[in-house]
């Protein structure tokens, strides 16, 4: 019972419902049987009023209690408003009496009992003519409602008790489609978790017609999917890249080795050497993905110091200019003008800026340069800028790079000897320092990669 969110919604929408309603219709009934009692009572005293006002000046100008539009007064309101009248004298002596006009009426089946038995009540009133008190009326009339007045509130009565049960099947029916619409969101929620919990990535909840609360949640929810879809994605990718990079020195060695074991081949040095350097390419490459799986640790602890920019940037520059020089490939230093320091792990600076260093040296071919530079333009950031002219990097390729194995060129790495993951580490660990990357490039130019890292601890 109420186990479902829509059965509780709609339950209470229900109690509510029906408390307003039922409470509603009682303050209606109540109100309208006494106004309606107020309205009989202010009704019978206008007449009674208008009976004494007729007896008054008949008196003051004939001397005499009754007259013709006296007498029409009394046996109207005898006859219509069961309201009798009783007039004396100053003696007390009896001089009009409208009350027998009820037993005569009763006799002949004109009138009907009132409602509450024959319970009567009377009401004295003092006739004066000049300030002088000439006589008293005494009206009589029923103490609950006449037959009329009866049916007229019963029928009132019955119109609010069928209002009040047409509003409570409304309330139903209106209830059960609102709580149904309330919780329909929340059901493609539901089906849509289950579908994920089955591993179907590509199920997404449609936004039309959900309220905004559950909005939000369903645009996070396919926020959740689309992740999860990419996750799998680059997992499937990285499982087949990681074969794939593992399956090439694997059979080359295993040729080799076979050779020199059925007798193909004689181990010389030379074949040796190439056995030697398939090796060390699977020992770079394990080594390549110890350095990832350290970057990517969320407990890795960074030892961070205060570093100046341009002191890093000529050890960087003298690391790197012996090897540049064998390559035929000019690294251009521009220092900054203005000290510049900051905070960060030293020895994950030099692995970022190295990894870096290292692919743009990488791509730029003999004859043109790599320019290292210092950037101050951020208040709270100070950027490493490593700009190299090599063959650039697509639009489509630049939001990839940082992807494990990715390669928007597939023969590329083969030739430098690269394993793919080089920028996976410099994104990893500079996600661990909180700084930024901004890359910029074109085709057949070359490539810039500017590296913020905060000046103070974030």
């Amino acid at each position: 019972m109420l186990q479902t969110l829509r059965s509780r919604i709609l339950f209470y929408f229900l109690i509510v419902s029906l408390i307003g309603i039922l409470a509603l219709s009682v303050f209606i009934q109540y109100g309208f049987e006494s106004s309606f009692r107020s309205y009989l009572d202010h009704n019978r005293e206008k007449k009674i009023d208008r009976v004494i006002g007729e007896i008054e000046k008949e008196y003051k100008q004939n001397g005499n209690f009754s007259s013709t539009q006296v007498n029409e007064y009394i046996h109207e309101f005898a006859m219509t408003d069961q309201l009798y009248f009783q007039v004396f004298d100053q003696m007390e002596h009896l001089q009009m009496d409208s009350s027998r006009i009820r037993g005569m009426m009763n006799s002949l089946g004109l009138t009907e009992p009132v409602t509450n038995g024959e319970e009567w009540q009377t009401k004295p009133y003092a006739l004066t003519v000049n300030n002088k008190v000439i006589g008293k009326l005494i009206a009589i009339y029923p103490e609950g409602l006449i037959a009329d007045q009866y049916t007229f509130l019963q029928t009132i009565q019955l119109y609010i008790y069928a209002s009040v049960c047409l509003t409570i099947v409304l309330a139903i029916v209106f209830s059960m489609i609102f709580s149904k619409k309330l919780t329909s969101g929340l059901k493609k929620l539901s089906f849509a978790t289950k579908e994920l919990r089955q591993h179907n990535l590509d199920i997404r909840i449609p936004l039309t017609g959900l309220p905004s609360e559950v909005k939000e949640l369903a645009i996070s929810f396919n926020k959740l999917a689309e992740s999860l879809a990419k996750e799998e994605m680059l997992r499937k990718q990285f499982t087949g890249d990681l074969a794939h990079e593992l399956r090439t020195p694997l059979a080359t060695l295993r040729s080799q080795i076979e050779a020199f074991q059925d007798g193909i081949w004689e181990p010389t040095p030379q074949r040796l050497t190439q056995c030697h350097e398939e090796l060390m390419r699977l020992v770079r490459f394990v080594n390549e993905m110890e350095k990832l799986l350290a970057a990517e640790n969320p407990q890795m602890k960074l030892e961070k110091v205060n570093l100046e920019a341009g002191g890093v940037l000529i050890a960087l520059w003298e690391m790197f200019q012996p090897l540049c020089k064998q390559k035929g490939v000019e690294l251009i230093l521009r220092e900054p003008l203005q000290e510049e320091w900051f905070k960060a792990d030293k020895d994950r600076l030099v692995q970022v800026l190295t990894n870096v260093l290292n692919n743009a040296l990488k791509y730029t071919p003999e004859g043109k340069s790599v320019t290292l530079s210092v950037l101050s333009e951020e208040d709270d950031y100070v950027g490493f800028m490593i700009e190299d002219e090599g063959p650039g990097i697509s639009e489509d390729d630049i939001p990839h790079i940082f992807e494990r194995f990715y390669r928007g060129d597939k023969s590329r790495d083969r030739k430098t000897g690269g394993v793919g993951i080089g920028l996976s580490i410099v994104k990893a660990l500079m996600d661990a320092h909180n700084g930024v990357i901004k890359v910029k490039s074109k085709l057949n130019k070359g490539t810039s990669m500017i590296l913020w890292f905060p000046k103070e601890e974030v």
